[in-house]
């Protein structure tokens, strides 16, 4: 029954439920904005995975080099079939007169530097002011080491940033020992082969760990330009190389006059021509001036120059 006393209830009217705050429409963020995200986000995660890389190389053979896959890409492009002759070996295992040769050839202060020579950098940069068109470079086997493994070998200013970054790197984290043992296992040393221990091998049929001293030099005389000298041909140039690498590896000489840089290893100066097959070359002798010679019997003598009058 109702109670006459109660007075009934006015329902008023809900507000509109709002969406819950997970259902509303995103604002859009700004294409700079995105792209300052995206930026830092891969700038971290290259850091990361350099860093990573590194640290795993310290101990591992390297299996595959930034030089290699460009290499393979290369020949892949010009239908050509990708090679790669290369065989890992430690340091140890390798001729002592192989370190020689190199740090002699290639960076005579790579024991006392951390990772760049700015003395030879200085030097390089007063010689290229003058010279436009054949430039020096002033690159330490830790940089050289950096550019083979991580990078790619075309000169330029984008390659030069990541070479300081990781020739920093492998410094901090490898010991000099283990930088050396890497750069001698992954240089280019011919077409499609890499490291002292194939190239031994291809040229001199007998292992690295057999290398003469003589051998060691001429190998790395070769370096600048891999992929057209042969240290199993080599030329008179080639042989001067040797001498200059021979005599910085007893500490009597400078290393080796520097072979202009290039956009690639493989387009340097060519040395003279090389030998004929089979022909083999001997270190080239001082000329001696020819001695003056008798006119041979029954032959006029040549007529002496008119005086004027």
């Amino acid at each position: 029954m109702n109670d006459p006393r109660v007075i009934p209830f006015a329902e008023e009217p809900l507000p509109a439920a709002e969406p819950p705050p997970h259902e509303t429409a995103p604002r859009g963020k700004s294409w700079p904005r995105r792209l300052w995200g995206w930026c830092w986000k891969g700038t971290l995660g290259f850091l990361a995975a350099s860093v990573l890389s590194a640290l795993l190389f310290r101990f591992i053979p390297i299996p595959l080099t930034g030089l290699q896959a460009w290499r393979v890409g290369e020949a892949l492009r010009e239908g050509r079939q990708p090679r790669l002759d290369k065989r890992w070996v430690p340091l140890a295992e390798m001729s002592p007169h192989l370190e020689k040769a190199a740090i002699g050839s290639e960076d005579q202060k790579f024991y006392e530097h951390r990772g760049f020579d700015w003395e030879a950098i200085r030097k390089a940069r007063e010689y290229n002011a003058t010279h436009a068109r054949r430039k020096h470079g002033a690159s330490t086997i830790s940089q050289q080491t950096a550019k083979n493994v991580f990078l790619w070998p075309a000169r330029s200013w984008l390659r030069k940033g990541p070479e300081v970054w990781f020739t920093t790197l492998i410094e901090t984290l490898w010991p000099k020992r283990r930088i050396l043992e890497v750069y001698l296992n992954v240089i280019e040393t011919g077409d499609g082969v890499y490291g002292v221990e194939a190239a031994a091998r291809k040229y001199f049929r007998k292992p690295a760990a057999r290398l003469t001293r003589e051998e060691a030099a001429l190998l790395i005389a070769c370096l600048p330009n891999p992929r057209k000298w042969n240290p199993a041909a080599p030329t008179p140039y080639i042989r001067r190389r040797q001498q200059a690498i021979l005599r910085a590896m007893t500490g009597r000489g400078p290393p080796p006059e520097p072979v202009p840089e290039s956009e690639d290893s493989a387009s340097a100066p060519d040395p003279p021509p090389e030998p004929a097959p089979g022909a083999t070359s001997a270190p080239e002798a001082t000329p001696v001036p020819a001695p003056a010679t008798e006119p041979e019997s029954g032959s006029a003598p040549a007529p002496e120059p008119l005086s004027a009058p």
